[in-house]
Parts: C-alpha cells; structure tokens; sequence
C-alpha cells in the first residue's frame, strides 16, 4: 500500500493476541497468565507516541500483563475484555476528536473484522486467518509477535515522514 492513506493516521490500534503476541498465552497451575511480547514492537509503539500518534489496544480478553506492558509504553487506551470493539475505538476517537478514516487497526483473526471495515487503514498479521488477508487494506511481512507491530508503526511513520 501506498503511503496515501497511512499519511492521514491520527491513531493506531492493535489487537492483543495474535498481533502484539504470537497467539499463545502461558497459563500457570496457580492461574497466572503470562505473555511474550517482542522488544522491537515496544520500540515502534515508543516512536509513534513520540512522533504525536495516538496508540491504542482493544482486546476481547482481559490480562494484567497486557495492562503492565501498555503502560510501561505509555498506551493510554487500553481496552480489553471487549465484546464490540468497534464500539470501544468510537469511544476512543470520540475522545480524541477524530475520525475512523483517520484510524487504523491491526488484527488476526475473525473478532477483528467488524472493526477492520470500520477504519481507514486495515492491517493483517502475516499469521492471520486467510479472510483477514482478503478484507484488509495490507497484510504485514511479519507474523504476530515476531515484529507485525513494529512493521505497521515504521510504516505509519515513513508515511508520514516522521521516521528517525
């Protein structure tokens, strides 16, 4: 995809599973849910914040590492436990006073297509579900977890000519 419609992106949002992680999550004996998430992404995230870029993530999932991680990045909208995403990201844009064409969303699986057709720019993961591919605007060279999020944030960035 050209840089034309990344160029307008006032903010971006990730899924969770599958898009900042590899799909797995480790749960212990005891309950305790941990989840491996790439540095590089976290870096991404961090450019994007600095460069003015609003970053968000909408998970149908509840997870307190997902909460630590976002915050020690400086994510200010954390949504998770969704049932509608697409009605979590109006919630964010309302605050922020912008528009869904002004927005992308990263995701991989089929949860994330009411909200993949509801923004400007649709991104899947390398590793999502063949109809995500066929819906979205562009599909990343990484999968999910190994660098999709740092692909997509370096590719907002060059569009908008903010890149370092």
């Amino acid at each position: 995809m050209s840089g034309g419609k990344l160029a307008d992106i006032r903010l971006v949002a990730f899924d969770i599973d599958g898009v900042f992680t590899d799909g797995r999550f480790y749960l212990s004996d005891e309950g305790v849910e941990t989840k491996a998430f790439h540095t590089q992404d976290g870096f991404g995230v961090r450019q994007l914040l600095n460069a003015g870029i609003d970053v968000a993530v909408i998970s149908g999932r509840k997870s307190n590492a997902v909460e630590k991680r976002m915050a020690e990045l400086g994510v200010a909208h954390i949504l998770q436990g969704c049932e509608n995403k697409v009605a979590a990201l109006d919630s964010i844009i309302a605050e922020l006073g912008i528009t869904p064409a002004e927005c992308a969303y990263v995701g991989d699986d089929i949860p994330d297509l009411p909200l993949l057709a509801h923004v400007g720019v649709s991104v899947a993961v390398a590793n999502a579900v063949p109809e995500l591919h066929d819906q979205c605007d562009m599909s990343t060279s990484a999968a999910g977890g190994f660098g999709a999020v740092r692909e997509v944030c370096d590719l907002v960035l060059a569009a908008q000519d903010r890149h370092d």
